[in-house]
């Protein structure tokens, strides 16, 4: 059958002798239209959908549900009517067309068939019946798919391994999510090759990556029981994760004994490839949805806004036991006091009261602002499964300004967003952190500023060896940052224990809840965690 709109032009000469020879000259003088033009019109209106329009060009009033059932039990997304040559004779015509439907996660059906046309009231008009919808449509027949799914792909580790087997340990469970039962909610955003009961995935990376990691099924459209057609399907695609199985272990290793819920994050600093997350207990992924004051880490991005603005490792400082800004008394962890000391010295030594004057007097709430944005704080995160971001309000006092400048105040992070600030200290570029490698990140990568890393790593070794981690038994070679944050109100407040830190190309992040102070706690817990890869 030729395919495309094709509409016959025959002179008028022609078309009176012809009326005149076959005694048809009344339809012919006083015939409004041509069947053409009217499936023409009513090929548009049942492409657009617009049932009016198609109502508006039959013979006699129809409901369309035939037609209302099809797009519904196929899901159909889009149709495109092609008319072929008219025939016609004295007061019928018929226009044959190819009907190319979309369907919803299936693909797309080609079948060909006609539209009837009659003089009504001296004008053309569609003559409609079940069969003008497809040629095999009786009355009460129904449209229905049957799908044939492929088997479904896996989720993997870097190295290949098979992790959405449900023998993986939990933290690896929380991130790949389990398979459970379509309801007809998730039908209705999935498309109708899927049916209510089918297995899905719920939760984590096997929700996410629901259509890839299914495929697309072999689907039989059916009319009345009779398959019409097979639309082939296709195999579904792994999904690769960064996760390194060794150094996932290592860091279940290290917080398993842990009395208190713990969380660690490892980033590989030089991709910004998530290679570990692990919690302790619960069911609540603290690692990558926590939103804890950093505390004293944050220390860390302050002093890259000071080095920035030109403060240098050795120059002298004041590490006072009290010291007040904005009208906001600040103190040191157990009211500690060094006096004259280098940059690197309160770094090391976690001076409260250092960072809160530097900070008005060099930062100010917008160069603040501006340091905490380039490693993470208010970016977006894609890492496909929930993640919550970093959260840096601007300062709106001198005194928000000194308690931001060492991790109080209104800053939240989760340690996976820690983990990326140690890995961008670590390279000397921020990367936004990737859990699957395929997907688009909605940031990009940021360089810190210049002459910033060489003194950060001095400075963040320091902690190391001299400074609040020394007790904590880290091997020789790492770098880091303890963190006590507070938290709650009263008289005497409890605190997250927090370190963050790298060694070679391994970046991390742990947070004990309520765990006290991070140089007692959360760095014995990251030296347990360097010694065990």
């Amino acid at each position: 059958m030729a395919r495309g709109r094709t509409i016959a032009i025959v002179s008028v000469a022609a078309v009176l002798a012809v009326g005149a020879a076959g005694g048809g000259a009344y339809y012919v003088l006083h015939t409004r239209g041509t069947p053409a033009e009217t499936a023409q019109r009513f090929a548009a209106a049942w492409q657009a959908g617009d049932k009016a329009a198609m109502a508006a060009e039959l013979a006699a009033p129809q409901q369309f549900s035939a037609y209302d059932q099809q797009r519904k039990a196929l899901a159909v997304e889009s149709t495109v009517i092609r008319l072929g040559p008219v025939t016609e004779g004295d007061d019928q015509a018929s226009a044959p067309y190819t009907a190319t439907l979309t369907l919803k996660d299936v693909g797309t059906w080609v079948y060909e068939g006609e539209i009837d046309l009659k003089v009504a009231d001296r004008t053309w008009k569609v003559d409609w019946k079940p069969s003008t919808l497809h040629p095999s449509m009786t009355e009460g027949a129904t449209f229905e798919l049957e799908a044939h799914w492929p088997e479904r792909a896996e989720i993997t580790d870097a190295e290949g391994g098979r992790i959405d087997t449900g023998t993986v340990g939990g933290s690896v469970q929380q991130l790949v999510g389990y398979l459970d039962k379509a309801t007809k909610k998730d039908v209705a955003k999935l498309g109708s090759a899927y049916q209510p009961g089918q297995t899905i995935g719920h939760h984590g990376l096997q929700r996410t990556f629901q259509k890839q990691l299914a495929g697309t099924p072999s689907t039989e459209i059916r009319l009345g029981g009779k398959t019409l057609e097979t639309i082939e399907g296709k195999e579904g695609k792994p999904v690769r994760t960064t996760l390194d199985p060794e150094v996932q272990d290592a860091a279940v290793d290290a917080v398993k004994d842990i009395k208190k819920p713990a969380s660690m994050v490892a980033i590989k600093p030089s991709s910004g490839e998530i290679l570990s997350v692990v919690n302790n207990k619960g069911g609540f992924n603290r690692a990558l949805d926590g939103r804890y004051a950093p505390g004293s880490t944050f220390k860390a991005v302050t002093a890259i806004g000071l080095l920035a603005a030109g403060v240098s490792a050795q120059d002298k400082v004041t590490c006072p036991k009290y010291a007040t800004v904005g009208g906001l008394k600040i103190r040191n962890s157990d009211k500690a006091e060094f006096g004259s000391v280098s940059f690197l010295d309160s770094f090391a030594h976690s001076c409260n009261t250092t960072f809160a004057p530097l900070a008005q007097r060099e930062l100010g709430s917008d160069k603040l602002l501006k340091a905490a944005e380039s490693v993470g704080f208010n970016q977006p995160l894609n890492i496909g499964v929930p993640a919550t971001q970093a959260s840096f309000p601007k300062a709106e006092s001198d005194a928000e300004l000194a308690a931001e400048s060492f991790g109080q105040g209104r800053i939240t992070a989760s340690p996976l967003s820690m983990a990326s600030v140690a890995a961008a200290l670590a390279d000397g570029t921020w990367r936004p952190p990737t859990l699957v490698p395929e997907l688009k990140q909605k940031v990009s990568e940021r360089k810190l500023p210049e002459g910033v890393k060489d003194p950060m790593h001095e400075m963040m070794s320091a902690v190391v060896t001299k400074g609040t981690a020394k007790a904590a038994g880290l091997p020789a070679g790492t770098h880091g940052k303890t963190g006590t944050a507070e938290y709650g109100t009263g008289e005497k407040l409890d605190s997250h224990a927090w370190f963050i830190g790298f060694k070679d190309d391994v970046a991390f992040a742990v947070v004990v809840e309520g765990g006290g102070g991070g140089g007692a706690v959360a760095a014995p817990v990251a030296a347990t965690f360097l010694k065990g890869l």
